[in-house]
């Protein structure tokens, strides 16, 4: 036969559990919540202050890296001109040489001597 210690050990648990007060969960849970709450709003506003503070960083952090691009397109013409003043030079050279060979083989014509 079926004795007492066959039975399903879960059999009659239900049965035995108290109705549930639905006012006095609604108690703690308004209980637990404003327990929780404060610090939550506290949390909350912290996490947006901090962010609003990230969005300023960001700014800042493309304003100056946009100075940097600046600077480095401005060293750029700053070589830039420094070669065109190296070329410049050079062509200044160039004018004078010829110059002076113009001077010197006008003298040669001067002279008499077929050039």
């Amino acid at each position: 036969g079926v004795g007492p210690s066959d039975a399903s050990p879960d059999e009659g648990v239900v049965e035995d559990l108290p109705l549930i007060d639905e006012k006095a969960v609604e108690q703690l849970a308004e209980g637990l919540i404003s327990h929780y709450l404060p610090d939550l709003q506290r949390s909350k506003s912290a996490l947006q202050e901090l962010t609003q503070n990230q969005v300023v960083l960001l700014e800042t952090l493309e304003q100056e890296i946009s100075k940097f691009k600046e600077c480095n397109s401005i060293v750029d013409i700053n070589a830039l001109f420094s070669e065109a003043k190296y070329y410049h030079n050079k062509l200044v050279n160039i004018r004078n040489e010829m110059m002076m060979l113009h001077e010197k083989t006008s003298k040669l014509k001067v002279s008499g001597i077929n050039i």
